[in-house]
C-alpha cells in the first residue's frame, strides 16, 4: 500500500499539532523555483497567536529534520492560521464561525448569505438580513444542502466583547 508523501507528513506532523491542542487543518507542498515550500495551517477554537505559531515551526521544522519525508530538496516552511475568508467544511468550522456571515453555496444552485446563530450534527439556524429597511429572517439549512461556505468580511462587525457590554 503506498502512502502520499501528504500522507506521510499528516502521520508526523499531527501528534505534534495536538499536543499543542490545535487542529492540523491542512498540509500544502508546492513548487517555486528550485525550491518548494511546505504551508502547514493549523487552527483552534480560541483562535492563534503568533508566539504559538512560532514555537509550533520550530518543532516542526526539528521533527522534518530528523525524517527524510521532505528528500534532500531545500523547502520553505510556513505555519499559519487559515485566515479570516477560510472555506468552512468541517463542522468544528461551522462551529467556530456562529455569529459570522458566510456565503453558502447550495447544493440545489443559487446562493445564500446569512449570519451562523446556531450549529447542531444536523444543520445550522441561521439569520437571514433582512433587504430595504426588513427585519432579518431565521433559516434553517442541513449540512447537506451546503455545497460551499466561506465566510465573509465585515469591516463594521461588532466584537462579541462590544456585544457583551
Amino acid at each position: 500500500m503506498s502512502t502520499t508523501q501528504s500522507d506521510r507528513l499528516r502521520g508526523l506532523l499531527e501528534p505534534l499539532v495536538d499536543a499543542k491542542g490545535l487542529d492540523l487543518e491542512d498540509i500544502e507542498l508546492s513548487r517555486a523555483g528550485r525550491r518548494r515550500m511546505l504551508r502547514i495551517v493549523v487552527d483552534s477554537d480560541e483562535g492563534l497567536d503568533l508566539d504559538l505559531c512560532a514555537e509550533l515551526s520550530r518543532e516542526i521544522s526539528d521533527k522534518l529534520d530528523e525524517t527524510d519525508v521532505m528528500g534532500e530538496d531545500e523547502y520553505q516552511l510556513e505555519v499559519s492560521s487559515p485566515g479570516a475568508d477560510r472555506p468552512l467544511k468541517e463542522h468544528r468550522h461551522y462551529v467556530r464561525a456562529v455569529g459570522r456571515l458566510v456565503k453558502f453555496q447550495l447544493a440545489e444552485g443559487g446562493d445564500l448569505v446569512a449570519r451562523i446563530v446556531d450549529v447542531d450534527d444536523e444543520g445550522l439556524d441561521l439569520e437571514v438580513p433582512g433587504v430595504k429597511g426588513r427585519k432579518p429572517t431565521a433559516r434553517r439549512i442541513a449540512f447537506t444542502e451546503i455545497a460551499k461556505a466561506r465566510v465573509e468580511i465585515e469591516f463594521n462587525r461588532k466584537d462579541k466583547k462590544e456585544e457583551e457590554a
